[in-house]
C-alpha cells in the first residue's frame, strides 16, 4: 500500500491505500480506535489487498499522525476523511469503524449522507444520544487526568489485556502502545481528547443515521467500557445484524481475523447481490 498524507490546519494525517483490486466498485476504508494505529487492521489488509481498493489512516494525534494539535473534533476528522477519499477517488466506500473508528464512521454517516455504500462497525457504539446517561458523558469528558496519574506499566498492562484475549492482538496491541513510551502526557492528552469529543458528538444529540446496509461485530469476550451492552441495545432498537464473536474481546478483529474477514466478505457480497 502506498503511503500518503494530507495537511490539515491541526497537522498532517498519514495513511495508506492501494487501488487494486478485482472488483473496484466497493473500496474498503478501515479506521483504528482510540489509541490504536494502521496496524490494528494488519490482518485485514493482507486479506482484503489486491481484491478491493483499501484504505486505513493513523487517525489525527495517532501514530504517524503526529505532530497534532487537539483543536479539533468527531466532525472535523470525518471532514478530513472525506477529503481524503474525494482525493483518492473512494466514491460510496464501506467504512469499517472499531471502536471510535466506528464512530468516525457515524460522524461522516451525519455529515455526508448517501456517500457510504455500507457500514461494519467492530466493538464500538452508537452515537445516539439516547442510549447514554448523563453521568457516563460527565466522566468521558474527565478522562485525562485518570491516564496521566496512572503509572505507565499499569496503562500498558491494562491496555492490551484490556483489548484483546490472544497472544497476538495482545503483543499488537502492546506495540502499538509504546509509540506512546517515555510521553505519557501524550498518551493522556489524545486518550482524554478522544472521549472529550466522543461525549461532545453525544450531546449535540444528531440522529447519526447511517442510510447504508450496517453489521455489528461485537467480542463475546469485549470488557472495554459496555461496548458489549451497547452492541445488543443497538441491535434491539433499529434491528441492525449484531454477530458475536467467540474467543474475541474489544479489538474482535485481531483475535479472530479469519472469521472477522469472512463475515465482512459476506457482508460485501449482500451489498452487491441484495
Amino acid at each position: 500500500m502506498d503511503k500518503k498524507h494530507l495537511q490539515t490546519r491541526c497537522g498532517m494525517i498519514r495513511y495508506w491505500v492501494s487501488h487494486t483490486g478485482a472488483d473496484r466498485s466497493l473500496p474498503l476504508v478501515f479506521l483504528p480506535g482510540l489509541t490504536a494505529d494502521h496496524r490494528l487492521f494488519t490482518k485485514q489488509a493482507a486479506y482484503f489487498l489486491g481484491k478491493r481498493p483499501l484504505l486505513v489512516w493513523d487517525a489525527p494525534g495517532h501514530g504517524e499522525s503526529w505532530p497534532f494539535d487537539f483543536s479539533f473534533d468527531l466532525f472535523d476528522k470525518a471532514r478530513w476523511l472525506d477529503e481524503i477519499l474525494r482525493r483518492e477517488g473512494f466514491d460510496r466506500p464501506v467504512i469499517i469503524g472499531q471502536s471510535m473508528g466506528g464512530y468516525v464512521g457515524q460522524a461522516y454517516a451525519q455529515m455526508f449522507p448517501g456517500k457510504l455504500r455500507g457500514f461494519v462497525s467492530i466493538d464500538s457504539a452508537p452515537l445516539q444520544r439516547e442510549y447514554v446517561t448523563a453521568l457516563e458523558i460527565w466522566l468521558l469528558k474527565r478522562m485525562e487526568p485518570v491516564y496521566r496519574h496512572y503509572p505507565w506499566n499499569w496503562l500498558l498492562r491494562s491496555g492490551t489485556a484490556g483489548v484483546s484475549v490472544t497472544p497476538y492482538g495482545r503483543a499488537l496491541m502492546r506495540r502499538m502502545m509504546m509509540v506512546y513510551n517515555g510521553d505519557q502526557a501524550r498518551y493522556a492528552r489524545l486518550s482524554g481528547h478522544g472521549f472529550r469529543m466522543l461525549a461532545e458528538a453525544m450531546e449535540a444529540d444528531l440522529p447519526y443515521r447511517l442510510g447504508c446496509p450496517a453489521l455489528l461485530l461485537c467480542g463475546e469476550e469485549d470488557r472495554a467500557g459496555s461496548s458489549l451492552h451497547y452492541n445488543k441495545k443497538w441491535h434491539a432498537r433499529t434491528g441492525i445484524p449484531l454477530v458475536m464473536i467467540p474467543g474475541a474481546g474489544h479489538n474482535a478483529n485481531t483475535d479472530r481475523p479469519a472469521l472477522v474477514n469472512a463475515l465482512i466478505e459476506r457482508f460485501l457480497r449482500r451489498i452487491e447481490h441484495p
